[in-house]
């Protein structure tokens, strides 16, 4: 699988609205899902968490947890739903994941991640990779990352992708994790060079394509977050600059047209307009009109009876 680029699994966003809506701009970036837990897979509404469209492959899961059996278990039935990668969350630092033992805290039990790996190995022909930070609190040394790292490898995980910020498990947010450790780089480009056996994907604070194109200097592939969500259409270069495609791209316009049939079967199924075009408010930014579009979306789109024609109209703030 070629993972150039690929855009990062982020809660409450990457949904599979947001990943057929995606697969409209850019063809060849791997598109991961939300992270899902063992227990909403193995407890829960499994359609819910698992369905999505066929049109978003390539697609790789992320799965929350830290017992071998269970992830072994959802690793199968990802596979089984036809999901294109299995990855293992090791890089979360919420409390919440924390209790559940589960995400950055991992980092600290290298043997147990190892484990967890080589169980999911054992039970799936599809890749499975480890996304996980440089380092957490005061354990954040070269060394350590390099050890975490070689017993993952050591149980078959090939793939590494690099959140390139330590987390701070005590005293800060979820949210300052992602902007308060500063970014190291330069850490996970000395892991490539003394692993290069190894495919090293960078991850945070990559916020447009020169960056991107830069890294691929000194590893495998660049993973982008939140600045794929604010600002999509950027993505519409990617298959060109990182795949070579030839392809058409398809305008603004294109792919809201491209979105009527797909949003008409989703609210035939019951599913709200807003759950959709709430992906999409970035689609314009910096065009004449974008600010009253995302407007009038966000004051109707919400509305119960909402249906695809309000869609047509917000255009109109843009034409």
């Amino acid at each position: 699988m070629n993972r150039k680029f690929s855009v990062a699994p982020m809660l409450d966003w990457t949904d599979r609205h947001e990943r057929f809506f995606l697969r409209l701009i850019t063809r060849y970036s791997l598109l991961y899902t939300e992270m899902i837990t063992v227990g909403a897979i193995i407890h829960g509404d499994r359609s819910r968490h698992l369905d999505y469209n066929q049109e978003e492959h390539p697609v790789a899961i992320q799965l929350g947890g830290s017992n071998p059996d269970d992830l072994a278990l959802c690793a199968k039935i990802a596979e089984d739903y036809g999901y294109d990668e299995v990855n293992l969350n090791v890089g979360c630092p919420s409390n919440r994941v924390q209790s559940g033992m589960f995400g950055a805290c991992l980092m600290a039990k290298p043997a147990l991640v190892a484990e967890c790996v080589s169980a999911m190995q054992n039970v799936v022909n599809i890749p499975v990779t480890v996304k996980h930070r440089i380092g957490i609190d005061e354990n954040d040394s070269v060394e350590e990352l390099f050890e975490f790292v070689e017993k993952v490898a050591e149980a078959g995980c090939n793939t590494f992708i690099v959140h390139a910020r330590k987390a701070w498990l005590e005293g800060l947010s979820p949210k300052q994790n992602r902007d308060i450790p500063p970014l190291r780089y330069d850490v996970a480009h000395e892991l490539k060079h003394a692993m290069p056996q190894l495919e090293i994907l960078i991850n945070g604070g990559v916020r447009d394509l020169k960056t991107a194109e830069e890294q691929l200097k000194f590893v495998d592939g660049v993973m982008m977050g939140r600045e794929a969500y604010h600002n999509p259409y950027m993505l519409s270069e990617v298959d060109s600059r990182f795949y070579g495609s030839n392809e058409k791209i398809l305008t603004r316009f294109e792919i809201i047209e491209a979105l009527y049939p797909y949003i008409e079967k989703e609210l035939s199924k019951g599913e709200r307009l807003h759950s959709v075009t709430r992906h999409i408010l970035g689609l314009f930014n910096g065009l004449p009109g974008a600010k009253k579009w995302r407007r009038y979306l966000s004051e109707n789109a919400t509305k119960r009876e909402a249906g695809v024609e309000v869609l047509y109209s917000s255009l109109g703030c843009l034409r």
